[in-house]
């Protein structure tokens, strides 16, 4: 059997498949914000068995009490839901990264792409780097050919970069197996911001959309990254060493270096060993 359940999509025109779980890699919540704003108001269209890929003493579900009276649970959830975008069919995928079966998980989303004729996949995330929070969010891509991603997203990083994989990258990886074109967008939030950072997921929007060539709906995203730009360089300015350490990292913005590997593994070993004590994998 498997591990989801389908509903009737309706008639879709070689829809894209879109995907980014919270966890791993989605450093500032800034990929799950960037597809949360795209399903807003999106129909479900399937939905993943959360009892078979979920840890519940991970991820607890949320508990309502009233006066006293428990009344509702609200359960960690798995769904591809479908936005219509201008003449664009898009299958969002999204929710908390899965703790079980993984490979199984895998193959069938390859079954399920295949029975929605999916054009394309396109998995978004964001990692922690060193970079500042003053200059425009990196993002780098992946693709799973040449020519599939827009000439201003940089392929990389160069060289071999092993780290531990994420479910995402793991569902990637069987897609483009599979024969279907497949690309990622991966924003690189600065390693000093906590929190949710608006600013990456704008980045991941606006990539996608020269990717699918399409004008996405940023909502309040803009507004609320304004505002912790705001919070972020009035902290700056009120501590020397972290203004030196934000202007040596813009300097290395103005030289456009790109990170190297080893650099990348450094910035997301030093986030795990800040974020390890919360007993999950960081967001």
């Amino acid at each position: 059997m498997p591990l989801f359940r389908l509903d009737d999509p309706g008639d879709l025109a070689a829809p894209v498949l879109v995907a980014a779980f919270d966890g791993w890699i989605d450093a500032g919540s800034a990929a799950t914000m960037a597809l949360g704003r795209l399903a807003e108001g999106a129909r479900t269209v399937a939905a993943f068995d959360p009892d078979a890929i979920f840890d519940y003493r991970a991820r607890r579900p949320t508990l309502d009490v009233l006066d006293g009276t428990l009344v509702d649970l609200e359960w960690p959830e798995l769904e591809v839901r479908r936005a219509r975008l201008a003449d664009r069919d898009l299958l969002v995928l999204t929710g908390p990264e899965p703790d079980y079966r993984w490979r199984e998980l895998a193959d069938d989303v390859v079954s399920l792409a295949r029975r929605l004729e999916i054009a394309s996949w396109i998995s978004l995330g964001a990692i922690p780097a060193a970079v500042a929070h003053t200059r425009p969010v990196p993002v780098l891509g992946t693709a799973s050919g040449p020519g599939l991603l827009p000439a201003d997203i940089v392929q990389g990083p160069a060289g071999r970069l092993r780290v531990p994989s994420a479910a995402l990258s793991v569902i990637e990886l069987a897609i483009s197996r599979a024969g279907m074109p497949a690309v990622g967008f991966y924003a690189q939030v600065p390693h000093y911001v906590s929190g949710d950072y608006a600013a990456a997921a704008i980045a991941l929007l606006e990539s996608l959309g020269r990717h699918l060539e399409l004008e996405l709906p940023l909502g309040a995203l803009p507004a609320e990254a304004r505002k912790q730009r705001m919070l972020l360089d009035t902290a700056t300015a009120s501590d020397e060493r972290t203004r030196a350490y934000v202007e040596q990292l813009e300097s290395m913005a103005d030289e456009a270096r790109l990170p190297e590997g080893d650099e990348l593994i450094t910035e997301i070993e030093r986030f795990l060993r800040e974020r390890g004590s919360e007993g999950r994998a960081p967001s």
